[in-house]
């Protein structure tokens, strides 16, 4: 919990969470401690299977279990003494960006919502990168793999990781592999127990997503959401796509000129922390 200086006795509280394979010792608390210095209490918690939360079996991740992480987060606020129950937002980072939008359509305690650099885990997972893999044929092949994997598995008692950010970067790697390596692999956003910067999650994890959706409901979401996005993020379709679905004047996609997506999580001068605060200032109030 990081808290501002200046204590007054009933605070607007943010709960934050992400990148997806990430822990709170990295995007997560760089946002919420800028938020702290702007006089909201913040949260940044890991989510359930990973870091420091609980639950067995580790490494996992689920679109369900994910979407109520960030209610669970919300019960903790909202029975804090120096926390106004009626003033609580969250903000999802990459993949926990498509995990908020759906905790939003569920939970009206939640008054506002951002996502930045947003992913959606279950479309990703299920039709790839730019949707390039959405076949019945190609999807069927995965999960013929992957419950060959979960067989094996069983079978040894072990879990298989699918492997983090690369440690070795080829000279022909995408743009988006660039992108993560400098940040999951280097001084800049290293930590030991981030799946991304190490073994990644279990390999199997990814079947939860296959064969779900998430915001099928977004429409629905009343209270006020702000969608922001790196005009050069190779994710960018991901937020325009879920934007569309929205409704209501309370509802903002926010492209962000000459910044691709591993600026949004710890680039003070790319992050439009300014924006951040006066929306949830306003909405939160």
């Amino acid at each position: 919990m990081y808290l501002p200086k200046k204590a007054i006795s009933k605070l607007a509280a943010i709960a934050v969470c992400g990148p997806f394979g990430a822990v709170k010792e990295q995007a997560a608390g760089l946002y919420a401690d800028e938020l702290a210095s702007r006089g909201f209490a913040a949260l940044a918690f890991d989510p359930s299977f990973i870091g420091e939360s609980g639950g067995e079996v580790r490494n996992v991740a689920s679109p369900d279990i994910n979407t109520e992480d960030f209610s669970a987060a919300v019960d903790f606020l909202s029975v804090q003494d120096n926390i106004d129950a009626e003033k609580i937002g969250i903000l999802g980072i990459c993949g926990f960006g498509g995990m908020a939008l759906n905790a939003a359509a569920m939970d009206t305690r939640i008054k506002a919502t951002v996502t930045s650099t947003m992913y959606d885990m279950c479309r990703v997972n299920a039709n790839g990168y730019f949707d390039e893999g959405d076949s019945e044929q190609a999807r069927y092949e995965m999960k013929k793999a992957l419950n060959a994997q979960r067989t094996a598995d069983f079978v040894s008692g072990t879990y298989k990781r699918a492997g983090g950010v690369v440690n070795e970067l080829p000279t022909d790697a995408p743009f988006f592999v660039k992108d993560y390596y400098d940040y999951y692999k280097t001084e800049r956003g290293y930590s030991e127990r981030s799946l991304n910067s190490n073994e990644g999650w279990n390999t199997t994890s990814a079947l939860s997503f296959v064969n779900m959706t998430i915001n099928n409901y977004s429409s629905e979401i009343r209270s006020a959401v702000l969608i922001m996005h790196g005009e050069k993020a190779h994710s960018c379709y991901f937020s325009k796509d879920a934007y569309k679905k929205l409704k209501g004047d309370n509802k903002e996609l926010l492209i962000l000129p000459d910044t691709v997506h591993t600026d949004l999580y710890d680039r003070k001068d790319k992050i439009p922390f300014d924006k951040l605060e006066a929306f949830f200032r306003k909405y939160t109030k």
